[in-house]
């Protein structure tokens, strides 16, 4: 009896490691489509109405096309995230031509505005994000809700997001921790991958974005490499390349605040 006890428990422990596996383990690409309806309807383009990230364990990819979206910084092309690091790659380039033509030289950086910023959180980071707040924001995790989205089982997170008066603008997050990184910082660290939430885009203005297909596999490791071209500052030569280039940028714009 205590061996078949033991066995059961081995059993059930080999299960359970080979779902977590599993869902570590998924690859494949999630595919989103933008929607916005009412009075102050966006109006999108074909082209401008769907995107797609790629999934592989717990890296995440976001082409130029998708980051624009996600970031909503035309700055900001491609986006890795593997584990607890994200990569951003900025395109400075023509801000830094511009500044050129006009006699400008910087002093904090001297490349060609093609950067890599790459930034690790840490485990306390990841703790301090379900802790409330009432400045910045936290995520709230809610028991009980799900909903089925592209054929995954969803559940609901909302994010608390303050302004600077301290007034909350809560976000409902539908997201799947089927697959993805345990906590996705593309997304605000939410655990899985977000698959339906409402981006607010101001004055009364909005468009949902919703997962409306999830295709396993058809990715690689390939898929997963930043692009070319790119060099990786440390993060301090990056705050003062911003610095420096925002105080420029509203010098040559006549901005004296």
């Amino acid at each position: 009896m205590k061996r078949f006890f033991v066995a059961a428990v081995l059993a059930f422990a080999i299960v359970g490691c080979a779902d977590v596996y599993a869902q570590k383990a998924f690859k494949g690409i999630v595919k989103y489509q933008l929607s916005s309806s009412g009075a102050n309807a966006v109006q999108l383009q074909a082209d401008q109405a769907n995107f797609e990230l790629k999934v592989m364990g717990d890296k995440v990819y976001a082409d130029a096309k998708a980051s624009i979206f996600l970031t909503r910084s035309p700055l900001i092309k491609d986006v890795l995230v593997s584990d607890l690091t994200v990569s951003h790659c900025f395109d400075f380039s023509m801000l830094l031509a511009y500044l050129s033509s006009q006699g400008v030289e910087l002093t904090s950086y001297q490349g060609d505005g093609k950067i890599v910023q790459k930034h690790t959180y840490t485990q306390q980071d990841v703790d301090s994000l379900t802790i409330p707040v009432t400045e910045g924001f936290y995520m709230e995790y809610v028991d009980g809700q799900t909903k089925k989205i592209a054929g995954m089982d969803c559940k609901l997170v909302k994010r608390h997001m303050f302004d600077g008066e301290g007034v909350d603008h809560p976000l409902d997050v539908w997201y799947t921790d089927e697959m993805g990184p345990k906590n996705n910082f593309l997304f605000f660290g939410v655990k899985g991958m977000p698959m339906e939430y409402v981006m607010d885009l101001g004055e009364g203005k909005a468009v949902t974005i919703s997962a409306s297909e999830v295709i396993k596999g058809k990715v690689k490791e390939v898929d997963f490499l930043l692009p070319a071209g790119y060099s990786t500052i440390d993060e301090e030569t990056m705050k003062a390349f911003g610095e420096e280039l925002q105080e420029e940028m509203q010098y040559l714009g006549g901005d004296d605040e």
